[in-house]
């Protein structure tokens, strides 16, 4: 049975673990309908309540896809998490951020059409708009909430000030932030604003898109479309670095039983129930691999170990190109 916990003290009860779509649209190269969404229904079928998607994601591409995957369960068994407000172009770039409150109404609209449904469940700007004051952003989600378009309020890669601000015009459920071994910057100032407020946080890219999931090596090359391609951490002279990191863990998960990608994901889960790790699998293999995380049980000796091994600030490389770096709330 999948464990279930609470988004912080307004948010819904979701699987102990989420399923992030993202990368069955393309994100990290070639992706296979078929199996993206046979993936889908094998972890609803596991009982995994949360998918994560964002109308960005190939320009609609994953809204679809979801919609498809979802089609003919009963809404209540699922809870869906959607980003919006990146600005893409017809190409690869992107055009900024979006957060008026007429984009936002806008952007939900056609989020309920793709999707197919008459609400979403968590609704969040996928980052901060420079140009709007969160404030407006967020009154008009609250908006969307009054009418029963959006159960709740969530935000994504923001500071503690940002999170401070939204919490004060509308309960905010999560905080949807990149944590894992290999960036831990939300620790520092974030969590305990988190924790203070009664906000839980959903854990993106826990296992680093793949670099700590026991599944890299040194002479894989990223396929056309790969964003990995252009990740300072898989870039030559990092990922020979945090690949030996990958080494370390790999002794300490052998040890315990399990395989290094759900070492990677039990310790994201063992930092506190109110955090929820979002696994990325698109294909069945690599979900029925991360599953298990939810169950494994990390001693305080265990964590001792993965701690030593991988300590804060180990990793070599930003997150994000620089570019990007400069639209987040925190670090690495």
């Amino acid at each position: 049975m999948m464990q279930t916990r609470t988004l912080g003290r307004t948010g819904p009860a979701v699987s102990a673990l989420g399923l992030g779509a993202m990368g069955m649209s393309g994100a990290y190269g070639p992706a296979d309908r078929a199996e993206s969404i046979a993936t889908v229904h094998a972890a609803l079928d596991a009982g995994v309540t949360l998918i994560d998607t964002a109308d960005f994601y190939a320009m609609g591409h994953n809204e679809l896809l979801v919609a498809e995957a979802l089609r003919g369960r009963d809404r209540d068994s699922y809870r869906l998490s959607v980003k919006f407000g990146m600005l893409r172009g017809p190409g690869p770039e992107f055009g900024g951020v979006d957060g008026r409150p007429e984009a936002v109404k806008n952007f939900l609209a056609y989020s309920l059409t793709r999707l197919g449904v008459d609400h979403i469940d968590i609704y969040r700007p996928a980052r901060l708009d420079p140009a709007v004051p969160i404030e407006e952003t967020v009154g008009a989600i609250k908006d969307m909430i009054n009418a029963g378009y959006v159960r709740h309020l969530g935000l994504s890669e923001v500071d503690a000030a940002t999170v401070r601000r939204a919490h004060a015009v509308h309960p905010v459920s999560d905080l949807q932030i990149e944590y894992s071994l290999l960036s831990r910057a939300v620790e520092a100032e974030v969590l305990p604003t988190l924790r203070e407020l009664g906000i839980g946080l959903t854990a993106y890219g826990v296992l680093a898109r793949g670099l700590i999931s026991g599944h890299w090596s040194t002479d894989r090359a990223a396929t056309p479309g790969d964003s990995r391609g252009f990740s300072p951490r898989f870039a030559g002279g990092n990922v020979e670095h945090n690949l030996a990191l990958v080494e370390a863990l790999r002794r300490i998960a052998t040890a315990t039983g399990c395989t290094v990608a759900q070492l990677a994901i039990a310790w994201v889960a063992a930092q506190g129930p109110d955090i929820v790790p979002l696994v990325g699998a698109r294909t069945r293999e690599r979900l029925a691999e991360a599953l298990p995380a939810a169950a494994v049980d990390l001693a305080a000796d265990d964590l001792a170990a993965i701690e030593k091994a991988v300590p804060p600030g180990a990793a070599r490389g930003d997150r994000y190109p620089s570019a990007f770096m400069a639209t987040l709330g925190v670090g690495n």
